[in-house]
């Protein structure tokens, strides 16, 4: 409405009647009415948003749980812990073969030969050189014998003589004839001694070289070191190995366990002895049990796992080595605890994060510190929730410092 279309004052009116007769005309106007409801629409739309905004929010909060495990679960293969690659020291042609793929051995069996004509060959001549040693020792020891007679012969001769040279019944040239003698009968038993020393060290030697050659004969008989199971066989029968090449592939018995591989961020609180559930790729329905024996000192540089390995209490009749196999280790188990779902908590560095607590009806922020995780990504809560403060576990949009709330207990698991 502009100016023009405002009436006059009335003669008499005074200026409080006119503005008030002027103010009731521009309410009329249709123009004003919907500015006014406008206004009034808008007023109350704003004060239903702030409403809602800060009404009291429903959140659920976790409760004190009982009896729950802590389980860190690995994933690995079935292996054994004593497996062998075995072969012969020597080569030669393969004659023949015992044992085969999944047999069962026991130690000592003789498994696979070498041919042995020409190491037998060997082993002759080594005999008949010890056989020529010990003939040459009886005849080093009749020499000696006889040089040892000649000699006290020779001696007694001697002094006979010089006994006679006294009595001049001999002749000086007899006596010195006689001292000679005895001295060639005394160097002749020296050589005798000599040459049964040499005899005795050519039967050592013979001996020696015969028990070399029955070793190398030993070599091409290749027997099981241990009780075991063949899990391969390499070689066949006519095959020319060389010294080393395996023949077969041997595991002791009852040597089986598992490697599990466990992320390094949930391994700390594995120990040697704690309990283990187990189940085979190939077996899914069933459930093995076991125990930690061995957890490795080097873990895996590129994966970041650690290795623990795992000894069954009652395994399978048949193992497969390298199965595909899941672990869960249970590293303890809680009496009492408070936890909150990980999607819950907010810059979870392993140790510490910040999640919402609901404390005398309204919504607070706290840093709280964890310790255990359990399988289904909850976080026990060790620190920093004061005692009449309940934790939200499910993030829900309004959330914010000071609003009001109200708490919905979560379900047990």
């Amino acid at each position: 409405m502009n100016d023009s279309m405002i009436p006059a004052a009335k003669p008499g009116e005074s200026r409080d009647q006119m503005r008030k007769r002027r103010v009731f005309i521009i309410l009329r106007e249709p123009s004003t009415k919907y500015a006014l409801l406008a206004i009034g629409f808008v007023a109350v739309v704003v004060a239903a948003a702030f409403a809602y905004a800060n009404r009291p929010i429903y959140v659920q909060v976790a409760a004190i749980e009982e009896n729950i495990p802590i389980r860190v679960f690995g994933l690995g293969t079935t292996e054994a812990r004593v497996l062998s690659k075995i072969g012969f020291e020597v080569g030669a042609t393969l004659a023949k073969l015992n044992a085969d793929h999944g047999d069962r051995v026991s130690k000592g069996q003789v498994l696979a030969r070498l041919a042995t004509g020409e190491q037998d060959a060997k082993v002759a001549k080594a005999s008949a050189a010890r056989l020529i040693a010990e003939v040459n020792i009886a005849k080093s020891a009749a020499n000696l014998e006889k040089a040892r007679a000649v000699f006290t012969q020779k001696q007694e001769t001697n002094r006979r003589k010089q006994t006679l040279a006294g009595r001049d019944v001999v002749s000086q040239q007899a006596v010195e004839e006689a001292i000679r003698d005895e001295a060639v009968a005394k160097a002749d038993v020296a050589v005798a001694e000599s040459e049964a020393e040499s005899a005795k060290a050519q039967r050592t030697d013979a001996l020696a070289q015969l028990q070399y050659e029955e070793t190398m004969l030993r070599h091409r008989t290749l027997v099981a070191p241990f009780d075991a199971v063949i899990i391969e066989r390499h070689k066949e029968l006519g095959s020319v190995i060389k010294a080393g090449d395996p023949i077969f592939t041997l595991i002791a018995v009852g040597s089986y366990w598992g490697l599990a591989h466990v992320d390094e961020a949930r391994a700390g609180f594995i120990e040697e002895g704690q309990p283990v559930e187990a189940r085979l790729r190939s077996r899914p329905l069933e459930t093995f049990t076991g125990r930690v024996v061995r957890i490795g000192l080097e873990s895996d540089r590129v994966t970041e796992e650690r290795r623990v390995y795992l000894r069954g209490e009652n395994p399978p009749v048949r193992v497969f080595l390298g199965e595909q196999a899941e672990f869960w280790i249970t590293v303890a188990k809680l009496d009492q605890a408070l936890l909150v779902p990980s999607a819950a908590v907010h810059g979870y560095d392993g140790r510490q994060g910040t999640v919402w607590t609901v404390e005398d009806g309204r919504l607070r922020r706290r840093l709280v510190q964890f310790r255990h995780r359990t399988e289904d990504a909850r976080l026990e809560i060790v620190a920093g929730v004061p005692a009449d403060a309940r934790v939200v576990t499910r993030l829900e949009s309004g959330l914010r410092e000071g609003r009001a709330a109200r708490v919905a207990e979560a379900t047990s698991r």
